[in-house]
């Protein structure tokens, strides 16, 4: 399961898509909105994305993920659009045999993502706006929570 969505994420749904027989693990991350960053009162995120690049991208991330670790079964999704705190803005969920390989395949695939994948995050504050992230042309300083 790779998606790019508009709506809230269903994790029911992502669960189900990497539940497998042979698993005796699943990992699930989530990226939420949080309430602060960088000593500002944060009132919502919005992601803009190019969807068929992020997409196959995502995908590439997925087969990626399968041939570095044994694991069973992998699911990547993120939401574009307004994010409001304490909602999910990025869901990956990984099943394998054993936790090591789901951890490992998981943390994989966040900071990825994180890296090549063409979607946009802006932060909205009291006060103000910001785009972040390494996708502003510039890297994450040193230090800086992702």
């Amino acid at each position: 399961m790779f998606r790019i969505v508009r709506e809230r994420i269903d994790l029911d749904a992502l669960l189900a898509a990497v539940t497998d027989p042979a698993a005796g693990a699943v990992v699930v991350f989530l990226g939420v909105t949080r309430n602060c960053n960088e000593g500002r009162q944060v009132t919502g995120l919005e992601y803009e994305a190019y969807p068929e690049m992020a997409l196959r991208e995502i995908e590439q991330i997925g087969h990626q993920a399968r041939e570095q670790w044994p694991i069973q079964k992998i699911g990547i999704v993120h939401r574009v659009g307004p994010v409001p705190v304490g909602e999910v803005s990025v869901a990956i969920a990984v099943s394998s045999a054993h936790r090591d390989a789901a951890f490992q395949a998981s943390r994989f695939a966040i900071d990825r993502l994180k890296e090549i994948v063409p979607i946009w995050k802006k932060e909205y504050f009291e006060g103000g706006a910001v785009w972040i992230g390494s996708q502003t042309g510039q890297a994450y300083p040193e230090g800086y929570p992702r």
